[in-house]
This record gives C-alpha cells, sequence and structure tokens, in this order.
C-alpha cells in the first residue's frame, strides 16, 4: 500500500481547516486518497463543531496511519499551538503555520509521505513575523535545497481541466518585472516545466506556447523591446535544446479554446498574466503545483479567504482536486 499523503494545516484563521474536515468527509460521496493532516487537533475539532461537520480526530505520532482514515481523520499534532479565531489573522499563528510546512517537507522526504499538499496560507502574519520568502514556493524551495543538498529551481504552476499556466516571475511587484525578466530565467523556467510535463505528467513532448511581456507582444518593438531582446532568444534557446516552444504570444488570444488545443502549458511572463486566465476558467477545479522539486506538492488556486472563514460556506472542490492531483503524479514518479 503505497504511503499517504500529509495535507498542512494552512492559515488556520482562513478556511483551510474548514476545507480539510469537508474533504475527509466527502469520501463518502467519492474516493479519497488516505491523507494525514499536521495541524493543532483541538483547533480541528473547536472548527467541526462551530461548522456541525460530524468528525472523528485520531491523534498521530506519524503517517503510518493509512488504516486509520476510513473511519478518523488521522492529525500530527504541532508544537506550536494556534490561535483558533475565524476570519482574524493572527501572527502568532505564524510558528505553527510554518512548522506544518516543515515537517511535511521532512516526512516526504523520508518516504513516510509520498505527496504534500498544502492548505492556504496568508503572507501578511508570516511576514510580521519575520518570515523573509515571498511565499509557499519559494520556500518549499529552500526547503528542499537544504534537505536534497542541491539548488532546486521551484516554479508555479496552475493546473485545471481547461488550461496549464505558469508564471515565469512569481510574487514580486508588476513595476520589477521587467528587470527580473531575463533571458537565463526564461529558459531555466521552461526546462523544469518540460521537464516535469514528462515526468509527472507523462506528455511524451510537451509543447510550450510562451506569451509576450507587453500589449500585442510588442507589436514590433513599438510597444516594448523585451520580446525583441529577451523572450525570443530565450525561444530560441529552448527549440536548440529540443525542446517545443514557440511566440512570443500576444497574452490577450493565448486563452481562447481553438489557441489552448495547440499547447500543453502557457509560459507567461508574469503572476496575473498566468493566473487570471486559469482561475477564470476553472475556479473550483485549478490546482496549484510546484514543479521543480524533488517530491511532489499541490495546493489549492486559491487564498484563506478570511471573509467567509468559520461560515460553513467554503468548498472543499480544489482541495479535493489538488488531493487527486498529488495522488496521480506521486504514483508516477
Amino acid at each position: 500500500m503505497p504511503a499517504p499523503l500529509v495535507i498542512t494545516c494552512g492559515d488556520p484563521s482562513g478556511i483551510g481547516p474548514e476545507l480539510i474536515l469537508k474533504a475527509w468527509n466527502a469520501r463518502h460521496e467519492r474516493p479519497v486518497t488516505p491523507f494525514g493532516v499536521i495541524a493543532d487537533p483541538q483547533l480541528l475539532r473547536n472548527r467541526a463543531r462551530l461548522l456541525g461537520i460530524e468528525v472523528e480526530i485520531a491523534v498521530a505520532d506519524g503517517m503510518k496511519h493509512g488504516v486509520l482514515f476510513a473511519d478518523a481523520l488521522p492529525v500530527i499534532p504541532l508544537l506550536n499551538r494556534l490561535v483558533d479565531r475565524p476570519g482574524t489573522p493572527d501572527r502568532a499563528n505564524a510558528a505553527g503555520v510554518i512548522e506544518a510546512i516543515d515537517r511535511a517537507v521532512e516526512l516526504v522526504s523520508n518516504a513516510d509521505a509520498r505527496a504534500i499538499v498544502t492548505a492556504p496560507i496568508s503572507k501578511r502574519p508570516l511576514y510580521e513575523a519575520g518570515f523573509r520568502f515571498p511565499g509557499h514556493t519559494e520556500y518549499l524551495g529552500h526547503l528542499a535545497a537544504a534537505r536534497y543538498g542541491h539548488v532546486v529551481q521551484p516554479v508555479m504552476m496552475l493546473a485545471g481541466p481547461a488550461v496549464r499556466a505558469v508564471p515565469v516571475t512569481i510574487h514580486i511587484p508588476l513595476a520589477e518585472v521587467p528587470a527580473a525578466l531575463t533571458r537565463d530565467l526564461i529558459v531555466s523556467t521552461c526546462r523544469v516545466v518540460a521537464a516535469d510535463l514528462v515526468s509527472r505528467f507523462d506528455i511524451k513532448r510537451p509543447r510550450l506556447a510562451v506569451s509576450g511581456l507587453n500589449p500585442h507582444a510588442g507589436e514590433g518593438g513599438a510597444m516594448g523591446r523585451e520580446e525583441i531582446e529577451t523572450i525570443g532568444p530565450a525561444i530560441e534557446d529552448l527549440n536548440g535544446e529540443g525542446i517545443d516552444a514557440f511566440g512570443p504570444l500576444p497574452a490577450d488570444t493565448m486563452f481562447h479554446a481553438r489557441a489552448r488545443e495547440s499547447y500543453d502549458v502557457a509560459i507567461c511572463m508574469y503572476h496575473d498574466q498566468a493566473l487570471i486566465p486559469a482561475k477564470a476558467l476553472a475556479f473550483d477545479e485549478t490546482v496549484n503545483v510546484t514543479l521543480g522539486l524533488p517530491f511532489v506538492r499541490t495546493s489549492p488556486d486559491h487564498g484563506t479567504a478570511f471573509d467567509i472563514a468559520g461560515k460553513g460556506i467554503a468548498r472543499p472542490d480544489s482541495l479535493l482536486a489538488a488531493i487527486d492531483m498529488a495522488d496521480r503524479m506521486s504514483l508516477r514518479a
């Protein structure tokens, strides 16, 4: 029997705890890959009571609990207790949120779990507590390098039934994108994407559609020269390595149905250029996947949703999709 998945608690003031509880309950209606949760057991009990969700919590000391999953939600308790205030983020939770991520990477690197699924985090409380990474993706890259002994390039991909989309630059201000967008960064990002689409998604020869940065892909230099001086040369480099990449393409015509038939993944130049179409096309089924890691990590495509936390209306669809994708990807590894 393969090792179970491990889910991190995310920000406890958001909808993560609710989604985890509902994902476990969903096993009555559909197959759900067994998972364990790194969280505060009492917080999960309290949240279940608040929302009227029937759940049996089984406190576990590790991931050897696949047989428990049918009857109870296995929870590995955090050393750092969490403040339970739905809808109100608190920097006091930062230590527990980070601990959950750290321990998940430890479990997967020891083969006690076969993939990580992360519930959404809020960056501001982490920053206020001294967290120095832009987000989940970058922190996981740091942990992977420390534990596996070699530098990795984590790459964010939004993967849904309608499109896969990758931002080359991620959690930086839009004004900083042109300076951060280099020929080498585009090439290295596309290498990671192409390799993981082969190994994790079983696509024999991935087709990478590469967007421009500027409107109309620069209009031949009239609206910017990044397409001529940076993006186009990067595509030439990729073709020279045998990677099927083409562009630069105007981003506003890349995502209609006929255009999507021509590629396996859209390579975009900045965060919103990739995430807006991916989420607009299939918000509830799209999954955030981190490529380039020595382990599988997926996450829902949405955030903490503090405005609806504790109200019982959050839908677990994207978390369930993340669980399903982590299961499939890790079995291919």
